[in-house]
């Protein structure tokens, strides 16, 4: 699993991505400050369900702050996009290749109406951000027609002439974009195309399909960046009045990243996804760092956390649609080396108990005899579906 953080030069993109992963990135003010992408690993928050076991857990990948457990994902800043991207401008096709590879996508604006069309600084509330909330969709909706669209004519009539599936055919066409059959048929079926003729199909079914395709496999999150500047809000309540349809979390990176960097210096003890702080009764700080730790704690208390912490859950568990899985024992929670409920598996909604096996490893899934629910201490079968926070052991032959 992978997220895409994405959206024009200058927007506070990568500001947002070094807030969510620390990560040593570049942030500039002008277009294109990021060239290559950037990964870094990022945190949900989940509630550990080592309190329910009256034990403190030990993860091997993330941690566990107060029985609340940050669980790692991977993410990746692409560089910034401009109108016109799915025709080259502004280092275009590179970017959409590179974000091809995100499961879901986070498109940062910046709500302050400060940034234009080009990714070049303007005064704040002069540029219209409700403009950037259309422009991803379009490159992308644009550059999987271009995909989709070269070559049409001869697919279609083969497709025809050999009688083949249509479904499956372009499922197996557009497989690089993350079409899969299932999505291939629920598209065609929603779109009530002629199946039996896809040569008849016009280029607006084609822009059509393009759109549907692109919405199943990058679904998006609107950031709306810089909310703390003044007359951001009012921007954020109109943009969110007039798209009802899309997920849109007022956030505010820089914030976030202060209050992480406040942190790792000791000043303060910050969670991140909390919506208050404390200062360290020792930190050694200037008037000016007072003020600035008291005008973040207005701002948290204002907008009830700094969102950047909710984008990325939201992502993971609304888009995507992951549970949380823990592997453990009825009669121990801990592994060889004495770790309580070292590993937390985020896993697809739906998943069953013999898929939860083969994630562990393949030896595993293959020798699967029965799983335990360990909360409730239940044998159940393969086919048991999951739901999150369970913490699941598995009976394994030879």
């Amino acid at each position: 699993m992978l997220v895409g953080i994405v959206g024009k030069p200058n927007c506070g993109k990568s500001t947002f991505f070094k807030a969510l992963t620390l990560a040593d990135v570049e942030i500039a003010n002008y277009p294109f400050a990021t060239i290559k992408p950037n990964h870094g690993v990022v945190f949900v928050r989940i509630d550990c369900v080592d309190k329910e076991f009256d034990t403190q857990c030990n993860p091997r990948e993330g941690y566990c702050i107060n029985h609340t457990r940050f669980v790692p994902v991977d993410a990746i800043d692409v560089a910034g996009l401009v109108p016109g991207a799915h025709e080259g401008k502004g280092m275009g096709n590179q970017f959409l290749s590179d974000l091809n590879r995100a499961d879901a996508l986070l498109h940062v604006i910046d709500c302050s109406g400060s940034t234009n069309d080009k990714g070049e600084t303007v005064k704040n509330n002069s540029y219209d951000p409700a403009n950037d909330v259309k422009f991803l969709g379009t490159e992308l909706d644009h550059w999987y027609y271009g995909i989709l669209e070269k070559g049409w004519v001869k697919f279609a009539r083969q497709v025809q002439q050999e009688h083949r599936e249509i479904s499956i055919s372009l499922a197996k066409q557009l497989s690089g974009l993350g079409v899969n059959e299932n999505i291939s048929k629920e598209v065609i079926r929603k779109l009530d195309l002629n199946k039996e003729s896809p040569a008849t199909w016009t280029p607006e079914d084609l822009m059509n399909l393009s759109q549907e395709f692109r919405k199943a496999t990058k679904p998006m999150i609107i950031i709306a960046n810089k909310i703390d500047v003044p007359g951001a809000y009012e921007n954020y309540e109109r943009i969110k009045a007039e798209f009802p349809d899309e997920i849109i979390i007022p956030v505010s990176a820089e914030s976030e990243l202060a209050l992480k960097e406040a942190t790792k210096h000791k000043l303060i003890d910050y969670v991140p996804g909390d919506t208050t702080f404390n200062i360290h009764e020792d930190a050694n700080l200037t008037d000016r760092q007072k003020q600035g730790l008291e005008f973040l704690k207005t701002e948290l208390e204002k907008h009830k956390g700094t969102g950047v912490q909710p984008a990325i859950e939201t992502a993971v568990f609304k888009l995507l649609k992951m549970i949380a899985i823990f592997p453990g024992g009825v009669n121990n929670l801990a592994d060889q080396y004495g770790n309580v409920l070292p590993d937390c598996f985020l896993m697809n909604e739906g998943s069953t108990a013999l898929d939860f096996a083969f994630k562990i490893h393949t030896d595993i899934g293959k020798r699967f005899i029965r799983a335990i629910d360990v909360k409730t201490k239940r044998t159940v079968g393969r086919d048991h579906l999951l739901k999150t926070r369970d913490v699941v052991e598995i009976i394994t032959g030879k």
